[in-house]
């Protein structure tokens, strides 16, 4: 459908506009008594051309990239689950599960190699898969602690 500026405004436009109008003016586009002027103006406002004359000369600005309205922020979590389950939820992994299994696979084909040489070959006695799997495994288990975003 073409864009008609005589379409009458619904309220939800008009809580858009004011939510636009609120970010210029916290930039310093708006002053004070401009932006509660146009404020007033959008809340009464009846068509969608009435909204778009408000906005003319401000520049655009996409609401879903600003932060969220509320100055609390969740508290991190001190520590994430290596389970293979989360006692929250059934339903899903815990974070870092995936990562823990393939650590855990890799450094037993490792062991059981080093282990095969050391017996049968006459190799090393030295443990040379813990160069690959201690930094790993630290890894996994730092990325595992950081709180998600």
């Amino acid at each position: 459908m073409p864009y008609d500026p005589r379409i009458r405004a619904s309220d939800a436009d008009r809580d858009r506009v004011a939510s636009l109008l609120r970010e210029h003016h916290a930039a310093g586009r708006l002053t004070a008594e401009e932006f509660h002027d146009r404020l007033d103006k959008a809340l009464d406002a009846k068509t969608l051309g009435e909204l778009d004359e408000l906005m003319a000369d401000l520049p655009a600005i996409d609401l879903y990239r600003l932060p969220a309205d509320s100055p609390r922020r969740p508290a991190p979590r001190s520590h994430r689950s290596l389970l293979p389950w989360d006692p929250t939820s059934s339903a899903r992994l815990a974070p870092g599960t995936v990562a823990m299994g393939a650590w855990a696979a890799v450094t037993a084909v490792l062991i059981a190699v080093w282990a095969v040489g050391a017996v049968v070959g006459g190799g090393t006695w030295i443990p040379w898969w813990a160069l690959v799997a201690i930094p790993w495994i630290w890894v996994v288990i730092r990325r595992s602690q950081r709180p998600r975003e």
